[in-house]
């Protein structure tokens, strides 16, 4: 019996969703958070918008994904 994948995971390597750096997330800097995604948005060859809506768009899905499981620091770090 093999386990099912995950839709987001699905989404995030098929999708044109960004190419992150590693464990881009786990910072607790808001700032090195946002240089990670504005660097991959700059360099990524499968974003199909501007740069700036790529990584917000990709910011937004990793918070709507976690849901309720994303304890209030990390949101409010991320946020």
């Amino acid at each position: 019996m093999t386990a099912k994948k995950k839709w987001s995971a699905d989404v995030t390597e098929h999708s044109d969703a960004l190419d992150l750096e590693e464990h881009v997330f786990e910072s607790d800097d808001a700032r090195k958070i946002a240089a990670s995604l504005k660097r991959s948005a700059e360099h990524s060859d499968r974003r199909k918008a501007e740069p700036f809506q790529s990584a917000m768009s990709m910011l937004n899905f990793y918070i709507n994904r976690a849901g309720r499981n994303l304890p209030e620091e990390r949101r409010e770090v991320l946020e």
